[in-house]
């Protein structure tokens, strides 16, 4: 019932920015916080933003300044716009549904896109 698809990843070069999204089904969008999720080369698939129903917005150090994350309640769609981009975001992001506190409990994320930041 629930479905959560991601798209927008790709090859990008360090500096560059690109655009993630993440649709919806079988659910009620609007009245959950949703996060994106991200798993490095070698690393644990770690929590690096959310957005509350209210719009409230919070981020990891890492990413602060240079990823916006944003819904669009009406379509049923997650965004990650992504800035100055650098090796380290290299993963694959997943969109899922809760915070950082809660996303593991509630246990549903998307499959995730590839991104890849490299010259």
């Amino acid at each position: 019932q629930v479905q959560l698809v991601e798209s927008g990843g790709g090859l990008v070069q360090p500096g560059g920015s690109l655009r993630l999204s993440c649709t919806a089904s079988g659910f009620t969008f609007s009245d959950v916080a949703l996060s994106w999720l991200r798993q490095s080369p070698g690393k644990r698939l770690e929590w690096i933003s959310e957005i509350l129903t209210s719009y409230t917005t919070y981020y990891i150090d890492a990413v602060k300044g240079r990823f916006t994350i944003a819904r669009d309640d009406a379509n049923n769609t997650l965004y990650l716009q992504r800035t100055h981009l650098n090796r380290g975001d290299t993963a694959v992001y997943h969109c899922a549904i809760g915070t950082e506190a809660t996303w593991t409990l509630i246990g549903c994320w998307g499959q995730g896109t590839q991104d890849t930041v490299s010259a």
